[in-house]
């Protein structure tokens, strides 16, 4: 049983890091299926799960999706991504800075990081690329720390595995 169980959760884990696959639904089902015991590895499950993607985008070359950028005939874009490559943190988030629009500039400059929390508990966030995808293109941009981002993961999907654990799933029906 507990064989299993270790298969199933580390299947979450995976299927969690891939973009657009609605993980966090799994996640529930399984809170659902197997009761508050299981919170705490369901938990686990999706950090790994999601610190998996953000370090499969951060170590992704630039060079590999410029290429297949410039196969789908997306030169603007692959141009782009050909001006960020060699440039600094402060010097990529300068230029990106400069195409976003003026109310957004305080989010993406300064609140980065809650900004992931945000699109990781909005519900129906598999939209915009789920979790994984969210996590994948954090890292892909290479605008974030790692151990921090990592932190911010652990801490932004903590709420319902806890709630789970300490009252049951009856939270979830709610």
């Amino acid at each position: 049983m507990i064989g299993t169980l270790l298969v199933i959760l580390l299947a979450y884990a995976t299927l969690i890091a891939i973009p657009f696959v609605p993980g966090i639904e799994i996640g529930i089902s399984l809170l659902m299926l197997k009761g508050a015991d299981i919170a705490p590895m369901v938990y686990l499950a999706t950090v790994l799960g999601l610190t998996l993607a953000f370090t499969l985008g951060r170590i992704t070359p630039y060079r590999w999706i410029r290429s297949t950028l410039a196969d789908l005939r997306m030169r603007r874009a692959s141009s782009l991504f050909e001006r960020l490559e060699p440039m600094s943190r402060e010097e990529r988030l300068a230029v990106l800075m400069e195409r976003v629009p003026g109310w957004a500039k305080p989010i993406i400059g300064g609140g980065r990081y809650l900004l992931i929390a945000a699109l990781l508990n909005i519900p129906g966030n598999a939209v915009i690329g789920g979790g994984g995808g969210i996590a994948f293109i954090a890292g892909f941009s290479r605008l974030y720390r790692p151990w921090l981002t990592f932190a911010v993961i652990a801490l932004a999907v903590l709420p319902v595995p806890l709630t789970v654990w300490l009252t049951g799933t009856e939270a979830l029906s709610k």
